[in-house]
């Protein structure tokens, strides 16, 4: 069942009541920083709250681990974008405890997809096309260890400014407490 009836009938009052006023900002991060973190539910409004975020304050770029596995793949794309483009000078890496991209078991994934229906043919073809089908959909082990990893892929960017602030850090999903796992620093230039 589509959600979208009930959302463009709300969106409809939302607009037609001028709620959207409250959230007015332009395009420019005011805290100047961008974030990058996992689109578990958990933290949707949660994570805004613990950093004392409000609409505007950051550039939040979301995906399934907070993880930044290739430093010319979108994600690094996005944040050079905010850096150059938006003003943001300071990254943060947020992981977050008990992730579903923890131990996330690609035969698995590909077992839920043919359930799904893709065929088994696409799935073999995709394997011998030159994709690392089975790593692409790995997870990780440890959050700690991707977070760090994902810092060490920004810091380490040959296009990333050596004043650019990078932090790593870890997030409750329970509570909001953060730890931070890998202090900022600039990158050496």
């Amino acid at each position: 069942m589509s959600n979208i009836d009930d959302i463009l009938s709300y969106n409809k009052q939302f607009v037609g009541s001028l709620e959207y006023e409250k959230y007015s900002t332009s395009k420019f991060p005011n805290k100047r920083m961008v974030i990058v973190t996992c689109m578990d539910t958990r933290l949707t409004e949660l994570l805004p709250k613990a950093m004392n975020l409000k609409n505007g304050d950051a550039k939040i770029i979301k995906n399934a681990g907070a993880i930044v596995t290739q430093p010319f793949g979108n994600i690094m794309r996005s944040i050079l974008v905010a850096i150059y483009e938006l003003q943001a000078d300071e990254v943060f890496v947020i992981g977050h405890h008990n992730c579903g991209m923890t131990g996330l078991n690609p035969e698995a994934v590909i077992h839920h997809m043919e359930d799904r229906g893709i065929s088994t043919e696409t799935i073999t073809t995709l394997k011998h096309s030159g994709l690392n089908l089975m790593r692409w959909l790995t997870g990780f082990d440890n959050v700690r260890d991707s977070v760090l990893n994902s810092v060490s892929i920004i810091r380490n960017h040959p296009l990333l400014p050596a004043d650019i602030l990078v932090h790593g850090l870890i997030i409750d999903p329970d509570t909001g407490q953060l730890e931070l796992v890998d202090g900022a620093a600039g990158r050496q230039a």
